[in-house]
């Protein structure tokens, strides 16, 4: 994937490339969203969502460093299970990217459906009942077409865009939160009882984790993973691109979400309650509120800044990861094809252009978009942290630049994380996103076919944990609590157990059958070329 033309990436500009890619749409919706679901507790939600991915992020310090390649994360678990749990998990991170791309697109032609001036009436056309319209749809595609095209030179012109971008898009947040604090600041909000702290119960606190798009503003750490061969000194920067990126977003988003919660008029929130805000343009609306109007100016200007960013990142993150798709051997071989004078898989992003466009046709609303990414990301993260452990059984003696202390305990504890975020997206969205995942698995079997069924079984079944893990989660979405839609077989928070105590049998089932298959021996050989101490 590296070309001549191809410039490494520093870590300054891989943690502006990162921010690029988490503050995003995110910020602009995620707030409002989680507060009408767990009102003022919703400041817990990006808390938990912040650890679940943190965790995650953890695991895949470890290989990251291993196998720094590009697009690395569709990849792994091919290495440690074979064939098959490798595209079930490339698949649905493929899934995750292809909406990703739109939803940044969704959420700049939301913020310009509510401009208040009067020039810009045709533009109220863009949005009907919260979901994009046909005219606004229009104006979607020539979205995902310019973050495309960015992405269609170099890794150096990338790198240059997000990281003047990314400046902007930690600014402008930070400007809101003073702001809107200074103009407007009442502490009482968050409540004088738990009963008010947490308006709509306990539950609803996890439920916006993911239905709110917490989840989804955190999942962009995976920009660095799949950049690992484009990243100068990987063996330290993977892990500390990644921590930095996480902290930065972290504490904005908090902030975030507690100014949203402060500078609320008690008078109007007392007239409403938290889910009685029907904003299309959130934290706009709110400085209009406010008499902020030069602010709300600026946050409509930057409802195309952070999107684009993110948008433009992702682009670069999904082309690689359908090249490693077709690299795997199940998918057609032009679509990875590599473009000789930039080094940039071209096809990949064609095809991926095209279906995001699809899906923004079937998925036309942000918090649908973002329940989406928020439960094929989990699941495809599933893998990291069986993957990290199997490979310290599988291959004791290859070079790990970064050996984690704490993986032992950190693995099954994010993999019980990760379970319980992909069951609180609730029925029917976790069904729906398992069955869009399965839906890949014929080009599989195609694929298999064509090569003459080498090693399908053993394949089959190294896998299996994975497959009766998705029926697993799926019936538990069906009988769980009526908190998380489900037909209250099972009654909260007992449901949390019994997915918590079934993870960890799931967890040390998928360690327990990763098996040395021909994938194996190219993961040796890219491990071969990993310096244990890079100064390049």
């Amino acid at each position: 994937m590296d070309s001549k033309n191809t410039t490494k990436i520093g870590l300054f500009q891989l943690v502006m490339l990162t921010l690029g890619s988490l503050i995003g749409s995110g910020w602009l919706f995620g707030s409002w969203e989680a507060t009408k679901i767990a009102g003022p507790a919703a400041i817990i939600s990006w808390v938990i969502g912040g650890v679940v991915i943190a965790a995650i992020a953890y695991d895949y310090v470890e290989i990251g460093a291993m196998f720094p390649e590009a697009g690395g994360m569709s990849r792994y678990a091919q290495y440690s299970h074979g064939p098959l749990l490798g595209f079930i998990a490339s698949w649905a991170n493929w899934i995750s990217l292809i909406t990703l791309i739109p939803i940044e697109a969704v959420a700049a032609v939301q913020y310009m459906s509510s401009w208040p001036w009067s020039w810009a009436n045709w533009t109220h056309a863009f949005l009907k009942n919260g979901a994009i319209t046909t005219s606004g749809l229009m104006v979607v595609f020539v979205f995902i077409l310019v973050f495309t095209l960015l992405n269609f030179w170099s890794v150096k012109l990338l790198t240059s865009f997000t990281s003047l971008i990314s400046i902007l898009k930690i600014g402008v947040p930070a400007l809101t939160i003073i702001m809107l604090t200074v103009s407007g600041f009442y502490p009482q909000n968050y409540g004088h009882s738990i009963h008010e702290f947490m308006p709509y119960g306990s539950a609803p606190i996890f439920a916006a984790t993911s239905a709110a798009g917490i989840i989804f503003s955190f999942n962009a750490f995976q920009t660095v993973i799949n950049m690992g061969s484009e990243i100068k000194k990987s063996r330290k920067n993977i892990g500390r691109g990644i921590f930095i990126s996480l902290l930065i977003s972290g504490i904005i988003y908090i902030l975030l979400q507690s100014t949203y919660i402060t500078s609320m008029k008690p008078a109007t929130l007392a007239s409403t309650g938290w889910s009685g805000f029907d904003f299309n343009s959130p934290f706009a609306d709110l400085a209009i509120m406010l008499g902020i109007r030069w602010l709300s100016v600026l946050l409509y200007m930057d409802a195309f800044v952070s999107p684009v960013g993110t948008g433009v990142s992702f682009a670069a993150s999904t082309g690689r990861a359908l090249y490693a798709m077709e690299s795997n051997q199940h998918i057609p071989s032009f679509i990875g094809k590599i473009n000789q004078k930039y080094g940039i898989p071209r096809v990949a992003m064609i095809v991926n252009l095209v279906l995001s466009m699809l899906m923004v046709s079937v998925f036309r609303s942000w918090s649908t978009l973002a329940t989406v990414i928020s439960t094929s990301t989990l699941i495809a993260y599933l893998t990291g942290p069986v993957t990290a452990v199997a490979f310290r059984k599988l291959a004791p003696n290859f070079k790990r630049p970064v050996k984690l202390k704490n993986l032992g305990w950190m693995a099954p504890l994010s993999f019980v994380l990760a379970s319980l975020a992909i069951y609180w997206a609730m029925w029917p969205t976790t069904v729906e996103v398992i069955l869009v995942i399965l839906i890949g698995l014929p080009f599989y079997f195609y694929y298999e076919y064509r090569a003459g069924y080498v090693d399908t079984r053993k394949a089959f079944y190294s896998s299996m944990w994975m497959i009766i893990y998705l029926i697993f989660i799926s019936i538990m979405s069906y009988i769980g609590s009526t908190e998380f839609n489900g037909i209250n077989w099972i009654h909260y928070p007992w449901d949390f157990v019994v997915i918590a105590l079934a993870s960890l049998a799931f967890y040390y089932w998928g360690i327990k059958t990763a098996h040395v298959f021909p994938d194996f021996y190219q993961a040796k050989k890219l491990n071969d070329t990993v310096k244990m101490n890079d100064d390049d």
